[in-house]
Formats: C-alpha cells, sequence, structure tokens
C-alpha cells in the first residue's frame, strides 16, 4: 500500500492484489510473463482498476498502477435502508457478469458494478413532471 499525490484526488492509495506467472508456447520453448491486478482509491468515492502484463514484476507493478489511475472512476453514494447520516453506500442494487471463482475475474465483475453506479438516476434525482392540457 502506497500513498501518493494524484492531481484532482486527494491522497490515493494503491494495492497490489494479485501477481501471477503466465506462460504461452513459443518455438523456442515457453515465455513467461507476470500479470499485476492493482486498485487505486482514495476512500472517497473513487475507484480505479487495472491489469497489466510484463516480462518483469518490477516493470508489471508500477504500469499497472499508472493504468490504475488513468481508470479512476467515480461512485456514487447513496443510502440503503434508512437515511441517516451522510450517504455511505450504494444507493441501489447493481450486478455484473463474470466469472467470480478466481480473484482477477471477480475484481473485474466488482469494479464494473461499482462503476454502473452512474449510469442510472435514482428516484431523489428524477424531475418533477408538469402535465398540460391538451388543447385538443
Amino acid at each position: 500500500m502506497v500513498l501518493a499525490e494524484a492531481p484532482g484526488l486527494a491522497c490515493v492509495e494503491d494495492e497490489v492484489l494479485k501477481i501471477m506467472p503466465v506462460q504461452k508456447q513459443t518455438r523456442a520453448g515457453q515465455q513467461t510473463r507476470f500479470k499485476a491486478f492493482v486498485t487505486i482509491g482514495d476512500y472517497n468515492g473513487h475507484i480505479g482498476l487495472s491489469v497489466k502484463c510484463s516480462k518483469e514484476v518490477t516493470t508489471a507493478i508500477p504500469g499497472a498502477i499508472i493504468l490504475a489511475k488513468l481508470s479512476i472512476v467515480p461512485v456514487r453514494r447513496g443510502y440503503w435502508g434508512n437515511k441517516i447520516g451522510k450517504p455511505h453506500t450504494i444507493p441501489g442494487k447493481v450486478t455484473a457478469r463474470d466469472c467470480t471463482a478466481t480473484l482477477g475475474n471477480f475484481v473485474k465483475a466488482t469494479f464494473d458494478a461499482i462503476s454502473k453506479t452512474y449510469s442510472y438516476l435514482t428516484p431523489d434525482l428524477w424531475k418533477e413532471t408538469v402535465f398540460t392540457k391538451s388543447p385538443y
């Protein structure tokens, strides 16, 4: 966990979730690369996720951190159940589909669901509808 300053955000914290070796078969044998899963957030309604694959772990992690900072999305906060205090949770049920057996797919599905929170309007954001009488 590293604290860093990002423009426009307060103090963001990144976390390397998983580093896994992946291989492909070539004519000369197997080529091993390392895939790094990194999340980043500021505990104030902003999160980012990235996956970076590189030949070395020392280049995969900084590359994934940079990509995570570029993929930061806002998280809509609201209430679930009762309205006590400040908005503290996601305002509705969101879903995303993916195979959640592995950590990488589970994190991608969770990030996709949370990033969809700004794709719909909750009832408190609906505009009042004013009906006018038809001239006919």
